[in-house]
């Protein structure tokens, strides 16, 4: 007879079991693929070969690899810290039950981030058009020449607004959840001291928002390196600006369905998984010496 202490052993690893095995056939198992097919290369003569980190080497001196790489860390230099700011603020606004319909602008803040990028994308390449666009049909109603959001100096700045109007809402709610969780004896105390709202945010707010910011943060590490849905709508729009190798992820899916090279997009992938690494690491390491006296 099993003992009811061998039941509870047992269901530890039951209810584990269906994350590990999707964890292991969706995640792991592609990734070895992927370091699999990384290593071999397609010629024309000989067929496929092995070729061990040639393809690696290779990379690393792939200008068109680097010049994606580094328009991704410019892209979040920019986008970051505005999208992060915007986030803060509306959630100190409404965490302080000094707006009206508070409820109402929460959801309107948030809903951008329920539409799909594919269809957001195709929204705000829209109203960027040079001919047909809202903004550029003003303009010449105006007598003014019109914005050229789409051209070389702007799109970066483009892409940068459309991925922030995407994501403010979904960064607010975990900083605004994370607000939600300060103790409210906290208040009542700064209230008694007579320190008022904005003291009350500077030195209480800020500081509990600290592993939630960082949260975020490596959010946005990972989501502007893997930037791709954006420039890959617009690329139809302004073929001239964006191109195939605009960003690293960008570049690594034009290689494997455009131009076959699956072995080469595979390595291109896995470089930019270890950019993505290191520079999370950073981030986490920045915060964690911050915090030690």
């Amino acid at each position: 007879m099993i003992s009811a202490k061998g039941t509870r052993r047992a269901a530890g690893p039951l209810f584990v079991a269906p994350f590990l095995v999707l964890f292991l056939l969706l995640f792991l198992a592609p990734l070895g693929y992927a370091a699999y097919l990384s290593l071999f290369q397609q010629r024309l003569i000989g067929g496929t070969v092995f070729v061990g980190l040639d393809n690696y080497v290779k990379a690393l001196k792939d200008p068109l690899l680097l010049h994606g790489l580094g328009r991704v860390a410019l892209f979040f230099v920019i986008q970051v810290p505005v999208m992060l700011l915007l986030a803060l603020l509306f959630a100190l606004a409404l965490d302080s039950g000094l707006l009206r319909l508070a409820r109402v602008i929460r959801l309107g803040i948030f809903v951008p981030y329920a539409v799909p990028s594919v269809v957001a994308a195709l929204m705000w390449g829209y109203l960027y058009g040079p001919d047909f666009g809202p903004f550029a049909q003003l303009s010449r109603k105006l007598d003014l020449p019109a914005p050229h959001f789409l051209s070389e100096g702007w799109m970066l700045g483009s892409l940068a607004n459309i991925v922030t109007w995407e994501f403010v809402g979904y960064n607010m709610i975990i900083l605004y959840a994370a607000l939600r969780t300060i103790p409210q004896e906290l208040y009542e105390a700064a209230a008694v001291d007579g320190a008022g709202a904005w003291r009350i945010a500077w030195s209480i707010k800020l500081p509990a928002l600290k592993p939630a910011l960082l949260l975020t943060l490596l959010f946005s590490v990972i989501g502007s390196f893997q930037l791709f849905n954006e420039p890959n709508l617009l690329m139809k729009i302004a073929p001239d600006v964006i191109s195939s190798s605009y960003t690293a992820n960008l570049y690594a899916y034009s290689l494997a369905f455009t131009g076959q090279q699956l072995n080469y997009a595979a390595t291109v992938s896995f470089l930019l998984g270890l950019v993505i690494v290191i520079a999370s690491y950073g981030v986490l390491l920045t915060a964690n010496r911050r915090r030690t006296p």
